[in-house]
């Protein structure tokens, strides 16, 4: 194992690790979520609930295919975060990650206008900003690359022009496309069931990993 690898498995799920500013930031997220649902209890509009716990979903899915990847290669996953944190939860992913992606889809849909039809150069709007925060996400990602707090081992996944195409797509990008099929869809009851399907495949994986003693 790398040693990125090897300082990730370092305190894993670790409940003496965690820092007293987990509570304030905890309370934050509990204080955006509530004032969402109760304007969606209001308006009868729920989708920017829905929007920041896709995101998270399909977060909490690509943290786990890396996790995978970690136990298969017995090597490294695709990105480690080894650095200080108040809880590393699983080998790429810590508290404050996840604590920013519960939030991030909220932030997107409050930027979207009440227009279908709104364009920003040429685009629709929906389109426009979810490009534009996936390659915001990926600057950032850069560096914290450069930083060292977030490890990348493969040749496929750096900061090379094809890496970096890579970590767009399928870093941040589709996480942003599965929020606007899930705000675009019609009715309530098939955004829940998509929305239960993003959750039920990595709730599923970690069940069937964990029972077999995978740790990652």
């Amino acid at each position: 194992m790398t040693e990125a690898t090897q300082q990730a498995l370092c305190g894993l799920r670790d409940l003496s690790m965690i820092k007293w500013y987990v509570i304030p930031l905890l309370a934050i997220v509990f204080y955006i979520y509530t004032r969402e649902i109760k304007e969606a209890r209001r308006t009868n509009n729920w989708n920017a609930v829905l929007a920041g716990l896709t995101i998270f979903g399909v977060d909490f899915f690509n943290e786990t295919w890396n996790g995978w990847v970690m136990y298969l290669t017995q090597r490294s996953a695709v990105w480690t975060t080894p650095g200080d944190t108040a809880l590393r939860t699983m080998v790429g992913w810590n508290i404050e990650i996840i604590f920013m992606f519960l939030i991030l889809g909220i932030i997107y849909y409050h930027t979207l206008s009440e227009s279908k039809k709104e364009k920003i150069l040429g685009l629709p709007e929906k389109w426009f900003w979810a490009i534009g925060f996936s390659i915001f996400c990926v600057f950032v990602e850069c560096l914290l690359n450069i930083g060292g707090h977030l490890v990348w081992e493969y040749p496929f996944w750096n900061l090379s022009s094809k890496g970096v195409w890579l970590i767009f797509f399928f870093g941040y990008f589709h996480f942003f496309c599965f929020a606007i099929l899930v705000i675009s869809l019609k009715s309530m009851k098939a955004k829940l069931m998509t929305l239960g399907i993003i959750y039920s495949v990595p709730i599923s994986m970690n069940i069937f990993a964990w029972s077999l003693g995978w740790r990652y």
